[in-house]
């Protein structure tokens, strides 16, 4: 039997603010924009080639906006997706090298392949890490 993770639910406070930053500013493809009985409404939103969707909406869940971190998108350059993410306004820091020790700032020489990542936070403060990853081990 196959499991796969589909949709992975990030709470907002202001959810046209948020949907505009995850599609305009870091480039999703927004699904759905749904209401429901009552305040419900549930946006989908999904990053370009993956398999797994985003929800951000009102009335879904119990999380306090700005609670969720250690999600992870992977990109095959993360040059590209840093200069993608700045060029659009998203405030993304510099790229770093994780080894034994943690993480360090990159050099020029450090393989980036698994190993580079960047960070960057939604208006409510959720945390998404960028991982490079263009072939894997």
């Amino acid at each position: 039997m196959n499991w796969t993770l589909e949709v992975v639910v990030v709470p907002v406070s202001d959810v046209d603010r948020a949907k505009a930053f995850y599609s305009d500013q870091v480039g999703f493809n927004v699904d759905f924009d749904t209401t429901g009985s009552g305040d419900i409404r549930i946006v989908q939103l999904t990053p370009p080639g993956s398999g797994c969707s985003i929800v951000i909406g009102t009335g879904m869940t119990t999380m306090k906006p700005g609670s969720l971190e250690g999600l992870q998108l992977v990109v095959p350059d993360l040059h590209a997706a840093r200069a993608h993410l700045r060029e659009r306004g998203v405030e993304v820091g510099e790229i770093q090298y994780a080894d034994k020790d943690g993480f360090r700032p990159a050099t020029e020489d450090d393989p980036l392949d698994n190993h580079g990542f960047i960070f960057f936070a939604d208006p409510d403060g959720n945390r998404w890490a960028v991982q490079q990853i263009s072939t894997r081990p």
